[in-house]
């Protein structure tokens, strides 16, 4: 049922950020879901496109394969940061689309919890 409901989904989706990236938004059941695929799109092509950045991608590939303790200052790192010099890693909103992305947001957000106080013990409503 969950494929399905995902499948629906992306058939009728409409994006709430229609430039320069496209945003979707999905409720689920604790929140919801930022789909970003156009973002992702566009930063695997332009790494596909540019032979240094695939080079270095593989070669954060081959490093994270490697059977070794993580450093935050290790050779991937510094790759992944000369990666996302190029690529980028944010998606703008620009204008009347931020007030529609959090309105949208809002609207789909879970209703709060409502707390109902724990009965008195001992004492019986008359």
């Amino acid at each position: 049922m969950n494929r399905l409901r995902l499948y629906l989904h992306r058939i009728f989706r409409r994006p709430v950020v229609t430039g320069p990236t496209r945003i979707y938004v999905r409720r689920i059941p604790t929140g919801v879901m930022l789909d970003v695929e156009d973002f992702l799109t566009n930063t695997l092509a332009t790494i596909a496109d540019d032979p240094d950045l695939l080079a270095l991608l593989l070669e954060y590939a081959d490093d994270r394969a490697s059977a070794t303790a993580y450093d935050g200052h290790g050779p991937e790192g510094l790759r992944l940061e000369q990666i996302f010099a190029v690529t980028g890693f944010e998606t703008p909103v620009y204008g009347d689309a931020v007030a529609a992305l959090a309105e949208r947001l809002r609207t789909l957000a879970p209703a709060p919890a409502v707390v109902i106080p724990a009965q008195r013990e001992g004492g019986a409503a008359a």
